[in-house]
């Protein structure tokens, strides 16, 4: 089993900045892909960043030149630094961690982006 613990979220005006945080420990043996999706009121899981163990990005349109996701291979963390946040960026945000073929989950944590 692989726990993942996220930190970061909270309320925070438009254009202003939020860095998450996700650690993952337990059976950690091979992480591949590690996360973030979103899930805004009324609307689907979305997908906001992915990195792999080699550092390769994807990153959702509506974040590119935002969002910057980084990992750490050694502490087994992944972090979403998020700059100039619109209301539209307001959301439960999960960590997901792909380790030897299965999909692990965070609880999720709220970022709320006043206007």
């Amino acid at each position: 089993q692989v726990q993942l613990v996220e930190s970061g979220g909270g309320l925070v005006q438009a254009g202003g900045s939020l860095r998450l945080s996700c650690a993952a420990s337990g059976s950690v043996f091979n992480i591949n892909a590690m996360g973030w999706y979103r899930r805004a009121p009324g609307k689907q899981r979305e997908l906001v960043a992915t990195i792999t163990s080699d550092r390769s990005t994807i990153y959702a349109g509506s974040v590119k030149g935002r969002f910057t996701i980084s990992r750490d291979n050694a502490k087994n963390t992944v972090d979403l630094q998020m700059n100039s946040l619109k209301p539209e960026d307001t959301a439960v945000y999960y960590c997901n961690v792909v380790n030897s073929g299965w999909n692990y989950w965070g609880q999720g944590t709220q970022v709320t982006v006043s206007s």
